[in-house]
C-alpha cells in the first residue's frame, strides 16, 4: 500500500464527527477525574487524606457515567488496541487527550489553590524504603486487577455491565488502598503524567508507565486468551492483527466493549 494512500485511510478513520466527540470526552473526562485527586492531598504533610480513594472512585463513576464510553486510562487504552478494538492512530490521539486533560485538570488546581494550600499536586514517588523492582511490581499489580475488572464489566456477557461505572470505581478504590503506601499508587500514567510535568518531578516516573503497561498487557493476555479467548493462540491474534492493519480502515470503529476508563 502507497504511503499517501496509507495516510489518506488513516485519516479518514480519525477525521469524524463521532471521533473527534470520542476525543473530546477523553478530555474532559480525564479533566473531571484528575480535578479531585489532587484536593485530597494535605498540603501541609504532602501526604493523602483518607477521603483520596474514594474521591477518585466517585469522580471516576461520575465520569463514566456522564460522558458514557470513555477510557480515562492510558493504559486501558493499550489493552482495547492490543485486543485489536481501537485502531492504534485513533489510540494515539485518545491518549494525547488524556494526557492533555491531565495537565489541564493540574494546571486548573494551581490557578484556583490559594498559595497556602498549594500542595505537590499528589505527584507520584516510591516510598522510601522500596526497591525499584518493588514498586514496579507493585504498579503492575494494581494495574493489572484495574484492565482485567474493566475488560469483565464491559464484556457483552457479563453480569455487571450495568453496573460497570461502580464496579470499576471500587477496583480504583482496592488499587489505592493496596499501592498507595508503596507507590503513591499511579495505575494510570495520565494521572501521574500532569503533577510531575506541572511541578517538574521525574524522579523515577519511568516507573508510573513501565508498570501500569506491563500490568495493562498481561490482562489482555489473560482476558482475551485464556477466560474469553478470541484466538487460539498468539499466531491467530497476529495473523488478525495484519489483516486489520491492511484493510479499509475506514470501517474500523470503537465496539460496544470499548467503554470505560480508570
Amino acid at each position: 500500500m502507497k504511503p499517501l494512500s496509507t495516510f489518506s485511510l488513516i485519516l479518514r478513520d480519525v477525521w469524524s464527527g463521532l471521533f473527534l466527540r470520542d476525543i473530546f470526552c477523553e478530555f474532559l473526562g480525564t479533566v473531571l477525574f484528575l480535578f479531585i485527586g489532587p484536593l485530597s492531598w494535605d498540603s501541609i504533610t504532602d501526604e493523602p487524606l483518607p477521603t483520596l480513594d474514594s474521591s477518585l472512585a466517585l469522580s471516576l463513576t461520575l465520569a463514566s457515567v456522564c460522558l458514557g464510553e470513555v477510557h480515562l486510562n492510558p493504559v486501558v487504552t493499550l489493552a482495547l488496541v492490543a485486543g485489536l478494538r481501537v485502531s492504534p492512530w485513533r489510540a494515539v490521539l485518545l491518549v494525547g487527550s488524556q494526557l492533555l486533560g491531565a495537565l489541564s485538570a493540574c494546571a486548573l488546581l494551581l490557578g484556583i489553590m490559594p498559595t497556602a494550600l498549594k500542595s505537590n499536586l499528589g505527584v507520584n514517588e516510591v516510598a522510601p524504603g522500596v526497591y525499584l523492582y518493588q514498586a514496579l511490581l507493585v504498579e503492575m499489580a494494581v494495574t493489572f486487577q484495574l484492565v482485567l475488572c474493566v475488560q469483565a464489566a464491559t464484556h457483552p456477557k457479563s453480569a455487571f455491565s450495568s453496573m460497570g461505572p461502580a464496579v470499576i470505581g471500587l477496583s480504583v478504590t482496592l488499587g489505592h488502598l493496596v499501592a498507595i503506601g508503596f507507590t503513591g499508587c499511579g495505575m494510570n500514567p495520565a494521572r501521574s503524567f500532569g503533577p510531575a510535568v506541572l511541578t517538574m518531578n521525574f524522579h523515577n516516573h519511568w516507573v508510573y508507565w513501565v508498570g501500569p503497561c506491563a500490568g495493562s498487557l498481561l490482562a489482555w493476555l489473560l482476558h482475551d486468551l485464556v477466560l474469553h479467548p478470541r484466538w487460539s493462540c498468539l499466531g491467530d491474534w497476529v495473523t488478525e492483527c495484519k489483516e486489520t492493519l491492511l484493510k479499509d480502515l475506514s470501517k474500523q470503529s470503537r465496539g460496544p466493549e470499548n467503554h470505560m476508563e480508570a
